[in-house]
């Protein structure tokens, strides 16, 4: 097994990826080779992963339930902490049930795997998080994908289907940081036959969920939760039939029950919304600020602020001057965005100061 030349063609390409080895970390800020960031390419959105409180929370679980859970769901890992949270997580979100999972990339296979025999077409947008795609590609069912957010390609997709569907976007795009249209969405669903089905990785905790009555929602937990972990909300015996059917629930190790009652204080916080009134401010500041210096910005809302600098050489250079000025950005490349859209994907926390923004900005400017 060679695997040079695969390798070296990824670095000739400006496609290589590395891994920062963080030193230590200190809410937004990280020391990584000696050297102080300010870390713009966090999803810790509202800055709850070092929050007092939560870290209380935690040791609070450990001293009580120990570190692992010890064993999947159905055998003995299923503690009076994952109970707790999921029946927290149920009220939050307005749903008979939840389901909680080790991450959201298993939640979205494990959705898959329960339907694969239930289902005959999946449509998907087109700018779906991979682990929608990889899951729509291990249940074997074809991938047709409409054009993204826009609901005229999903209606002629669908007027070509036949028997049970299953209609799938993102809420918040990971790469874009735009907004589905979950209402045109469910409604074409309703008269098609179909089930909606929404990832809200990216807006859970931030932006109000919008679920429609049978409707799949999963979110994650290490995101604005600022944990790990993820879950799946709906109708409780649509639950039911991911614990009887959803092999990666059934075959994988339950997370911490400690990281469990952290989380439970994270919702609490959530609910207070200090936390997302500052991120909220931050991102309008962010945007004021972003078409005074006259800055290539998205049209998105969230805390995903994206600005596209096309070939991926420009946007490693940028990243990399960025990174030398002390601002943590990420380069993101294809596959993970479409071709020649190579861009500083630039995401907000709620404990990021107007000065940093400000400077982050001023700088971005100057490399670009």
């Amino acid at each position: 097994m060679d695997f040079f030349k695969p390798l070296n063609n990824l670095k000739q390409n400006h496609l290589y990826r590395s891994r920062k080895v963080i030193e230590t970390r200190s809410g937004n800020h990280i020391i990584i080779n000696g050297k102080s960031l300010i870390n713009f390419c966090s999803n810790d959105y509202l800055s709850l992963a070092d929050h007092k409180l939560v870290k209380e929370a935690y040791k609070i679980g450990v001293n009580k339930y120990g570190v692992g859970s010890g064993a999947s769901h159905l055998v003995s890992g299923h503690s009076v902490a994952h109970n707790e949270l999921e029946n927290s997580l149920a009220e939050y979100t307005g749903q008979e049930k939840v389901l909680l999972f080790s991450t959201g990339y298993t939640a979205n296979i494990g959705i898959f795997s329960a339907l694969r025999d239930d289902l005959d077409w999946i449509l998907q947008d087109k700018l779906n998080h991979a682990s929608l795609i990889d899951a729509n590609h291990l249940i074997g069912l074809p991938l047709q994908r409409y054009i993204h957010n826009n609901i005229e390609s999903l209606e002629r997709k669908i007027s070509k289907q036949s028997g049970q569907g299953l209609i799938v976007t993102d809420n918040i795009f990971s790469m874009d940081g735009d907004q589905a249209d979950i209402s045109s969405i469910e409604k074409l669903a309703q008269g098609n036959n179909a089930i909606m089905m929404q990832d809200d990785a990216h807006g859970f905790g931030i932006i109000e969920p919008n679920i429609p009555v049978n409707s799949i929602y999963m979110a994650t937990l290490g995101k604005a939760a600022g944990a790990m972990g993820a879950f799946v909300s709906g109708k409780e015996d649509f639950i039911e039939y991911l614990i009887q059917k959803s092999r990666p629930y059934v075959y994988t190790t339950a997370i911490s029950p400690a990281i469990c009652v952290a989380i439970m204080k994270s919702i609490e916080l959530i609910k207070i919304g200090e936390q997302k009134a500052k991120l909220l401010s931050n991102i309008a500041f962010f945007k004021d600020l972003s078409l005074e210096l006259n800055l290539p910005i998205s049209k998105s809302l969230s805390a995903i602020q994206p600005i596209i600098i096309g070939s991926n050489e420009r946007a490693i250079v940028a990243s990399k001057k960025l990174f030398n000025k002390g601002f943590y950005v990420s380069a993101i490349r294809p596959p993970t965005v479409p071709n020649n859209t190579a861009r500083l994907r630039i995401t907000i926390c709620a404990e990021h100061s107007k000065n940093e923004i400000e400077q982050l900005l001023v700088s971005t400017k100057d490399v670009i």
